[in-house]
């Protein structure tokens, strides 16, 4: 029996903990800070994951054998080598990579020089800041359009700008540095290649030496119908992909994810926990779009249902360095999930207002984003609000039964893309 502490509060987070508390090696579960959802798993705890003393207090007080950690800010952060480097705490199983692997998704320019090192596939790329901005202004000038621009460091996922023509990448470019539109995350910026083709998520757990694939998915992340609008944090994703059949799995693993570890392994960089390989499609052969050091939200709604294995158990064996012993064992259903948003997300959105009707929700699950409990009843309280996640023979069984129940959810404002999916 493991006591597990699981940092995060969103709908990864929720997902994460409904899976981790089926394990039997699962004693007691907390989840700091959680959410409304994840108090039926576990116990939250008012604590912030970026808060290390805090983390390490609960660590102790409530004798933790394993640290999941949700979000990618405490592994950029250093939480790894933090419960790594303390003597009281360095017998904790950390899920998650140190500060220097979290580098991967903490620094654009990082993963590129990373990808270039071992031969991985990705835009051409060039990267500037303050002091050769003219040189990017040139380099502007003689790109081709579309040109993307991504911010340095950490964005909450909206650093990326995806622009139409050079004047406008120009403006962005300015913006991103000059005013640092994106903070310091935006004191260096990435201009690289637009690739067109399709998009999808693939997903390994490494023990810095072997890893498994858990099962691929892909996400919606515009607002609007017909993928139109302003980039989100995701509006609902699906698993599997039609497009990722066995021929282009194939130069995935070969090309990406066998070079992405041993690459790490190679640079002695220390990394046991999740790498998601933000991928595309062109012409039938993959490349990588980005790097995250942890699972992607809301992909982990449909990937971790259809996983079959224990996940505890999965995290033993990664900390032993045994997932060469591992067969990992997919649900051979679809499954595809909506997210509830609030209204005006991903611009100004309201907070608190009362949710009703999850009781008559039958044949999904619900995986809570950004709920609260507030006297007595169920609230907003971030953007994307709730997940609802369905099996079905095939995604568009899978997504009928979710958007079924998403009509049953009320609050005021509620919004979600009826067309999740679309392409299959």
């Amino acid at each position: 029996m493991k006591n597990i502490l699981l940092l995060g509060g969103g709908g990864r987070e929720c997902t994460l903990a409904w899976k981790l508390s089926q394990s039997p090696l699962c004693g007691s579960f907390y989840i700091a800070p959680g959410n409304a959802g994840t108090s039926a798993y576990g116990t939250n705890l008012p604590v912030s994951y970026n808060d290390f003393e805090a983390v390490k207090k609960v660590c102790l007080d409530k004798q933790i054998d394993m640290v999941v950690v949700g979000p990618e800010d405490p592994l950029v952060l250093g939480i790894y080598d933090f419960i790594k480097n303390d003597v009281a705490l360095q017998h904790i199983i950390v899920v998650g990579p140190s500060k220097e692997g979290a580098q991967l998704e903490g620094s654009k320019a990082f993963s590129k020089k990373f990808m270039e090192r071992h031969n991985i596939p990705t835009a051409a790329y060039r990267e500037f800041t303050k002091d050769n901005f003219e040189e990017g202004v040139a380099y502007i000038r003689h790109a081709q359009p579309p040109i993307v621009l991504k911010a340095d460091g950490l964005a909450a996922g909206k650093g990326v700008v995806i622009t139409s023509s050079i004047e406008e990448a120009v403006d962005a470019f300015k913006s991103m540095i000059v005013d640092a539109q994106f903070g310091a995350a935006s004191s260096k910026v990435v201009i690289e290649q637009f690739l067109d083709g399709i998009e999808l998520s693939v997903f390994a757990l490494t023990d810095g030496e072997n890893y498994v694939l858990l099962p691929e998915a892909k996400d919606y992340k515009r607002i609007g119908e017909g993928d139109t609008g302003l980039n989100t944090g995701g509006m609902g994703a699906i698993s599997p992909v039609p497009f990722a059949d066995a021929e282009f799995m194939n130069k995935v693993v070969n090309r990406i994810v066998e070079p992405t570890v041993n690459g790490l392994k190679k640079e002695n960089i220390l990394y046991k926990g999740f790498i998601f390989f933000g991928l595309i499609k062109v012409q039938g052969e993959p490349f990588v779009i980005e790097y995250n050091c942890r699972m992607g939200d809301p992909e982990t709604e449909v990937v971790i249902p259809r996983l079959q294995n224990d996940l505890i158990d999965l995290f033993v064996k990664m900390e032993s360095g045994q997932l060469n012993e591992v067969k990992i064992l997919h649900d051979t259903r679809a499954a595809g999930a909506v997210m509830m948003v609030a209204g005006g997300y991903p611009g100004d959105y309201a907070r608190g207002n009362v949710m009703s009707g999850f009781e008559q929700v039958k044949g999904s699950l619900l995986f809570h984003a950004g709920t609260t409990n507030k006297d007595g009843a169920v609230v907003t309280n971030g953007g994307r609000v709730l997940a609802i996640t369905s099996y079905g023979n095939n995604i568009k069984d899978a997504l009928s039964k979710s958007y079924e129940n998403a009509q049953l959810i009320n609050y005021t404002d509620k919004y979600y893309r009826k067309d999740i999916g679309w392409e299959f």
